[in-house]
């Protein structure tokens, strides 16, 4: 009976040790990393042909911030992911000009929030494009660098996709 009682409080013991567990940190600048881009047909909400596009990222940011409220409740800031589209030509890529029919225009990832200590935000955004100017003699070849900003205003690290026929229907993946 003894060794019962002494077997439970030491099984007691590493179950009240064993779930006390630290909580993760990560720096409060956001971090990002391109996962994938999707290239496809699809139809306009009036029912015309065009193309689609999925860009896929995953996020962390270590303090939670991240994400904007709705446009109504007043906030300044509009946009919080910024994309800068950039096609071939002469073998090099070349950032557009501001007219290029398939330039994106400013996002917007809602606001998140944590609840408890750990802050800690994590997971994929995925971001879908239409491209309702596109003509089947824009085949040539684009990528986008995109980065994010938290509410504190920490800007993150600079992601880019891999290099994207807009023509081909694809599933393009971080090499």
């Amino acid at each position: 009976m003894r060794i019962i009682k002494c077997l439970s409080i030491v099984i007691l013991i590493s179950l009240a040790f064993g779930s006390c567990r630290k909580i993760q940190q990560l720096p409060a600048i956001p971090r990002i990393e391109f996962t994938s881009f999707a290239v496809f047909d699809t139809t306009d909400i009036l029912g015309n042909d065009c193309k689609g596009g999925r860009l896929n990222f995953y996020f962390e940011d270590g303090d939670g911030n991240l994400g904007l409220h709705s446009p109504e409740s007043g906030e300044t800031d509009t946009t919080n992911l910024f994309l800068t589209l950039f096609r071939e030509t002469g073998g090099i890529m070349v950032q557009v000009p501001d007219n290029d029919p398939i330039k994106p225009s400013a996002y917007r990832i809602p606001y998140m929030d944590r609840t408890g200590q750990n802050k800690i935000l994590k997971g994929t955004i995925s971001i879908t494009f239409i491209y309702w100017f596109y003509e089947p003699i824009d085949s040539g070849i684009f990528r986008y660098d995109f980065f994010i900003k938290d509410r504190a205003g920490n800007i993150s690290n600079t992601a880019s996709t891999s290099e994207i026929a807009l023509s081909v229907n694809d599933l393009y993946k971080n090499k």
